[in-house]
């Protein structure tokens, strides 16, 4: 049972770290993060703290608006993922530095692009772990149950305020914002057959062993 959780864990921690190199670079190219990000840079710019401070902030806000949405206890496992997160995407920005700031629209568009791309791969990679709940995903769900409505409808309603709220505090809202948008879920999705196939060649058998 630990030997199984280990693996999980580790598979969680991969995704993570890849996801958390995604966001940092689609950051440095300054064409627009992620609709979440982005709220998290216009708090950073509003505010001070750092992006990843941030991050853990504003988990931790919406673990406890999703528990009061469903008169529930909070998910404090879910704060995993936003320390982790946050953590992560400091530590790559710091590591980053003033090396990758790009000074043109093709460093700034090739930079967005490895950005994206990884950011995809690590949501594929970390979705697989099924270690601990993300509070944006839950408050999808919550949505769509209250509601009725399909998860992308309500994905799409929490992207378009978080953008709103993004753009009141200066965030980092541009092209970026929208080419992730339209391009993270169609690269997650490519990618998951062939991350359940690595996972059941070399993970599974592991676990079944143990």
């Amino acid at each position: 049972m630990l030997q199984n959780m280990a693996r999980s864990f580790v598979i969680y921690i991969i995704g993570i770290i890849t996801l958390t190199l995604g966001i940092s670079l689609t950051i440095q190219s300054q064409l627009g993060a992620s609709p979440f990000d982005a709220l998290l840079v216009g708090l950073f710019r509003t505010f001070g703290l750092t992006i990843g401070s941030w991050e853990i902030i504003v988990g931790f806000t919406i673990v406890m608006i999703n528990a009061i949405a469903i008169k529930a206890k909070p998910e404090w496992f879910a704060m995993l993922t936003s320390f982790i997160t946050g953590l992560g995407i400091d530590s790559w920005l710091f590591i980053q530095g003033s090396w990758l700031t790009p000074d043109n629209w093709l460093e700034q568009s090739v930079i967005l692009l490895f950005g994206i791309i990884f950011s995809g791969i690590g949501i594929a990679i970390y979705l697989e772990s099924s270690f601990a709940p993300n509070p944006m995903d839950r408050s999808m769900v919550i949505i769509t149950d209250k509601t009725g409505l399909s998860f992308g409808i309500s994905r799409a309603i929490i992207s378009i305020a978080l953008v709103i709220v993004a753009l009141l505090f200066q965030g980092d809202v541009g092209i970026g914002t929208l080419v992730n948008a339209l391009c993270t879920g169609v690269i997650i999705q490519a990618l998951r057959p062939y991350i359940v196939l690595v996972k059941q060649k070399y993970v599974v058998p592991g676990m079944k062993a143990s």
